[in-house]
């Protein structure tokens, strides 16, 4: 992709996803995440009626004197976008790709986030780190990872969700609102997925969105096809007008959503799942007024 068009792709997702921004989700994230932080503010002399729980005895022995911590409301938050751009982002029917859906979904949680004067960050993820972008705030910074998303050419093909998530632990010691969008391919094995995540949910807020597609459940009637795993690279051939096979496809997305739910539920996580085929509006909106 030469610069021009790339440029002509940014723009074009700025002007699909800022109208909803703007009219929609600002207000709606403002409402789920503000507010819901407290950061130390200063130290000040024990006063009667203060809570025994805020004494900062590190302070009281120093002084000599007893003192207490005084918080207040988180007025600035960071915004964290865990992007996956793995090979199987890339498919999709029909309306749009998965990554199609990914890029709009980030825009439009980056403009939320900046039109409540946040600061936002993203890490993209294959089986390895792609790309780290530190968090920044206004419209030229959300543009930036934009195109980050439309123009990264992935050395990894396969997911590393784990991997991801520990690096994103590592990199951001205060407390920050996190949205993690993935397929999750391959992740019901992962072990160490829930530690991760019950750690993450002990400091930060996060969101778990699940990019979907109708040929994850529903497989053309197309006869005798091979099919290619896009992140292993394993290839099976299947009698794709099989009912039995059929079947058995529907039957293991499935399965694997609802432990993908589970395993959510488990670790504390807001969860959802957007299809390519709908409008994203109804379940970002969900999650939000989950959160109030």
């Amino acid at each position: 992709m030469n610069a021009a068009e790339l440029l002509k792709r940014v723009r074009r997702v700025e002007i699909t996803t800022r109208k909803l921004s703007d009219r929609i989700f600002t207000g709606e994230y403002a409402s789920a995440f503000k507010g819901r932080g407290m950061a130390f503010a200063e130290n000040r002399e024990y006063q009667a009626g203060d809570e025994v729980r805020t004494i900062d005895w590190n302070v009281t022995a120093r002084t000599g004197t007893p003192h207490v911590k005084v918080f207040e409301e988180e007025r600035e938050l960071t915004v964290f976008l865990l992007i996956d751009m793995s090979a199987s982002i890339q498919g999709g029917t029909r309306k749009r790709t998965q990554k199609d859906l990914l890029t709009e979904l980030s825009a439009i949680l980056a403009f939320s986030a900046v039109g409540n004067n946040d600061k936002v960050g993203a890490i993209l993820f294959t089986d390895q780190i792609e790309k780290f972008v530190a968090p920044g705030k206004g419209r030229s910074h959300v543009l930036r990872i934009v195109r980050d998303i439309l123009d990264c050419k992935p050395q990894g093909i396969g997911s590393d969700v784990t991997k991801a998530l520990s690096h994103f632990y590592a990199a951001m010691r205060k407390r920050t609102v996190a949205f993690l969008m993935s397929d999750f391919k391959h992740t019901n094995n992962d072990v160490g997925l829930e530690t991760i995540l019950k750690r993450i949910g002990r400091r930060h807020d996060m969101v778990a969105l699940h990019l979907d597609d109708p040929l994850n459940h529903d497989l053309p009637s197309l006869g005798w096809m091979r099919v290619q795993d896009p992140e292993t690279g394993v290839t099976r051939w299947r009698n794709t007008s099989s009912r039995r096979v059929k079947r058995e496809w529907a039957q293991q997305s499935s399965e694997h959503r609802d432990e993908l739910a589970k395993l959510m539920a488990r670790s504390g996580m807001d969860f959802a799942s957007v299809s390519t085929q709908e409008p994203l509006v109804k379940p970002l909106l969900h999650v939000l007024h989950a959160r109030k």
